[in-house]
């Protein structure tokens, strides 16, 4: 019996280690040439992510500094109110729309006024389908509340059901309502309407990069300069969802060259080039439109 106990005792220390070294792993201590941008995109986060996690007030990063990849906060919750997008929400709070997802067992970005989200702290959650189909039926009914849904929320029709819910939702949202924080953050580019018929349109999840960031050579994957061209507008995507070379039209941004590719950048996943880092980290993360042109 006393053997037993003492086998016991050393695998409990031995589990123990492998919890400390994989706790360990959770961080990253900076050297010399790191820039925050950088250590973003290896560990497929967000600079916005990064600076919450930290409590870090600019990208300002000094060698052998602790950069930690998650949040040691208590779980948060955040109530809607009029107006509000999971996008503007999730930028608030310094996360991702995708962990709103998860965390709220969400399968589309339909809120409404008044219900709880968790925005710290949370686990993932499965999203029942009968619930989001039956929002819509109780709680569209005054006008005021249909207007801070989020347009392209009522897009998929099955989710949207019954049919009299989602026209509101389409005539009623004025668009410096629905998602003031969203334009301030897109100033530097400009979004023109697209010059030719879509062959195909999805939706993505948008960051922005720059070229200067440490190590970077500012040459695209296709060979565009971007420092020697800096109003050319470019994109990283990943090529089995947008073909590299194709010409698109972005939300917020226009029409651009899909012409980079990126380590963090798979799936429904864009990285826009701005010129300047400030105005890319002001850009954050933004659910838009993509149009591929040809």
């Amino acid at each position: 019996m006393k053997k037993q106990i003492v086998a016991l005792t050393a695998m409990a220390a031995l589990t123990a280690g492998a919890a400390g070294q994989a706790s360990a792993s959770s961080s990253h201590t900076v050297e010399k040439g790191d820039t925050l941008w950088a250590i973003s995109k290896e560990n497929n986060v967000t600079v916005q992510e990064l600076m919450h996690w930290n409590s870090l007030s600019s990208d300002l990063i000094y060698p052998r500094q602790e950069i930690k990849f998650h949040s040691e906060e208590v779980k948060e919750s955040y109530t809607v109110v009029s107006g509000d997008t999971l996008s503007e929400i999730a930028k608030a709070h310094g996360t991702s729309v995708d962990k709103l997802y998860s965390w709220n067992g969400l399968s589309s970005d339909l809120i409404f006024p008044g219900d709880q989200l968790t925005v710290a702290g949370g686990t993932a959650q499965a999203a029942p389908a009968e619930e989001v189909a039956a929002a819509p039926a109780e709680e569209a009914a005054p006008a005021e509340e249909v207007a801070a849904a989020p347009t392209e929320a009522a897009a998929p029709a099955e989710e949207a059901a019954p049919a009299e819910s989602v026209a509101p939702a389409e005539e009623a949202a004025p668009a410096e309502e629905a998602a003031p924080a969203e334009e301030v953050a897109a100033a530097p580019v400009e979004s023109a309407a697209p010059s030719s018929e879509a062959v195909q349109e999805l939706t993505v999840t948008a960051t922005a990069y720059t070229a200067y960031c440490n190590g970077c050579s500012g040459i695209t994957r296709t060979g565009i300069d971007l420092r020697s061209n800096p109003n050319q507008k470019v994109i990283a995507v990943d090529p089995n969802v947008i073909p590299l070379g194709s010409k698109v039209w972005v939300e917020g941004y226009g029409e651009a060259i899909a012409g980079d590719t990126g380590g963090a950048i798979k799936g429904n996943k864009i990285d826009l080039f701005i010129p300047s880092q400030q105005d890319a980290l002001n850009y954050g993360v933004q659910e838009v439109q993509v149009k591929i042109l040809e």
